[in-house]
């Protein structure tokens, strides 16, 4: 009886570590720890990737990697990027499938100060606008082609120093994130103009989750379980919001990146609007072909990709 009984308590103590082990897989995260992927962290915190099977190792990015680039290279299973440059490295011939369309509205954003006398997209014709990369000037650059505007981008810090002191006609911004900076900076938003890319036919959705083919083909359960405990975790994010910043300020102070309460609030608010479109009150990962075919006609406007992309080899629906 006795052996019987510490037999039923090894187990009942063993069990849960050893199904929190499950299948280990890293997701490569495009940046520095931020409510912008909260929904991830919430998942592992919370344990949404255990219950489903999976040890999720979460690689946070910075300035000097690229998550699709340690996607395909090996050092991660999945990762997360934006749908233009994902289209741009499968035409370029990774073979990565999109298994995840989690951001569904475009947050890039122009934003000018009103004082410029810039009223309208044609006013920037010949402007200097601020950018960090070819990453976000994929939208931009098939704007200004579209609407023959000649313009100049400049590589702009973090600090946006160049724009508040006027070197700058026009920056980039995400909504969720630089353009609350901008009024942290003292800039009224009725002091700015902003025109965003969703609002002029160059929706592009932002964050997805992507792989390789072969990691889907040889793995698709842990595929599968990584979408379906992702998609708990923004879920459970938003529905507690107050939680949900308080964790992602603990892991930005555990990896001493700067932290402010205020801007992630915002950030994580601003993520639920462009996750949760319209009317949705469940998050649907599904990548749209409406937003896919135009993203795909703009890329072969600017000459970023050079051949159809067939949307069947590209997204895999993963969740029905």
């Amino acid at each position: 009886m006795c052996s019987l009984l510490l037999l039923l308590m090894i187990c009942f103590f063993v069990s849960p570590a050893a199904a929190a082990e499950g299948k280990t897989v890293r997701l490569a995260l495009q940046w520095y720890p931020q409510t912008q992927f909260a929904g991830y962290y919430m998942a592992k915190k919370k344990g949404f990737y255990a219950a489903n099977g999976l040890n999720v190792e979460i690689l946070h990015g910075d300035a000097d990697s690229n998550s699709l680039d340690r996607v395909i290279s090996g050092e991660a299973e999945f990762g997360t990027a934006f749908l233009s440059t994902a289209m741009q490295r499968w035409s370029q011939g990774a073979p990565l499938v999109n298994i995840a369309q989690i951001v569904q509205r475009s947050a890039l954003m122009l934003v000018v100060r009103k004082a410029s006398g810039i009223k309208t997209i044609n006013d920037l014709d010949g402007a200097r606008i601020g950018t960090w990369g070819d990453t976000f000037q994929l939208q931009p650059e098939a704007l200004f082609l579209r609407e023959k505007l000649h313009v100049t981008f400049v590589r702009q810090s973090p600090s946006f120093e160049l724009f508040m002191r006027g070197g700058l006609d026009a920056t980039l911004a995400m909504w969720y994130n630089e353009y609350h900076r901008l009024i942290a900076y003292g800039l009224n938003p009725d002091e700015m103009t902003t025109f965003f890319f969703s609002d002029l036919n160059l929706n592009q959705p932002e964050d997805g989750i992507y792989c390789l083919d072969s990691t889907l083909k040889n793995a698709p359960e842990s595929a599968a379980a990584l979408v379906k405990a992702s998609v708990q975790g923004w879920e459970y994010a938003f529905a507690h919001p107050d939680e949900t910043v308080d964790s992602i300020l603990d892991i930005m102070k555990k990896q001493k990146v700067q932290a402010n309460r205020a801007q992630q609030t915002w950030m994580l608010a601003r993520m639920r609007d462009i996750i949760l479109v319209g009317k949705q009150s469940r998050l649907t990962p599904v990548l749209n072909p409406v937003d896919f075919d135009s993203t795909q006609r703009e890329l072969l406007r600017s000459g970023v990709i050079t051949t159809d992309i067939p949307y069947n080899d590209f997204y895999k629906e993963l969740l029905r």
